[in-house]
């Protein structure tokens, strides 16, 4: 979004993004999820396809449950209000927030574990050397996200986690957790612990952190 219609609009933004969350906090009506259902297929499906499970190298699963169980209703919200620049996620600003609201409740209606959101954006920012997160980053992330974080515009099967459209929305902890535990159902895997792809270290996975953080600033 330009920084002009920033300073117009940042507050009225906030403002709403603010009560929509606390409200798709509560148990949504049938009614609610019924339009969201409707609301998804009209504009998502498409990309994101049937029940929000995504397509590899084409959009991210929505219904993933270690996402949901990540993802701050403010975070999806936005998302879905401000789009991703430089990717195929166009805004959907138009919508209006009662609309977006029950597409999120719909998404939410998914979810079978716990929303820990509130902790994961909660943890400490990540300290770290970048020089030894670009090595980690170059051998292990950039085949699926691309050399330059760009995800599916390199032709890679992930996301492009180096674009601010994702990083200004995400805490640390929330690519902490993603990176620890993977996405069950999807490409993207574990990378710490005794089964995980590469048994990366809290230390080295804060290394990639600060790292992607920086290359997003280019």
């Amino acid at each position: 979004m330009l920084a002009h219609m920033c300073t117009v609009c940042g507050f009225a933004g906030v403002l709403w993004l603010a009560v929509a969350g606390a409200v798709i906090a509560g148990t949504a009506t049938p009614a609610t999820l019924k339009e969201g259902k409707e609301l998804f297929t009209e504009n998502c499906q498409v990309c994101h396809q049937a029940d929000a499970i995504g397509k590899p190298g084409v959009a991210p699963s929505l219904t993933n449950q270690e996402l949901l169980s990540i993802s701050s209703d403010k975070f999806l919200m936005a998302t879905i209000r401000d789009g991703r620049e430089d990717t195929s996620m166009m805004p959907f600003a138009h919508l209006g927030r009662k609309n977006i609201r029950a597409i999120v409740a719909y998404l939410r209606s998914h979810a079978m574990q716990p929303n820990r959101a509130e902790e994961v954006d909660a943890q400490p920012e990540a300290r770290g050397d970048p020089r030894l997160g670009k090595q980690w980053y170059i051998n292990i992330c950039s085949t699926c996200h691309g050399t330059s974080g760009n995800g599916y515009e390199s032709e890679g099967a992930g996301t492009a986690i180096g674009l601010p459209g994702f990083l200004n929305k995400v805490s640390d902890g929330f690519i902490r957790e993603t990176i620890k535990k993977g996405r069950s159902n999807t490409r993207m895997l574990a990378f710490q612990g005794p089964s995980a792809l590469a048994n990366l270290s809290d230390q080295e996975i804060n290394d990639i952190i600060v790292y992607i953080r920086q290359q997003g600033k280019k």
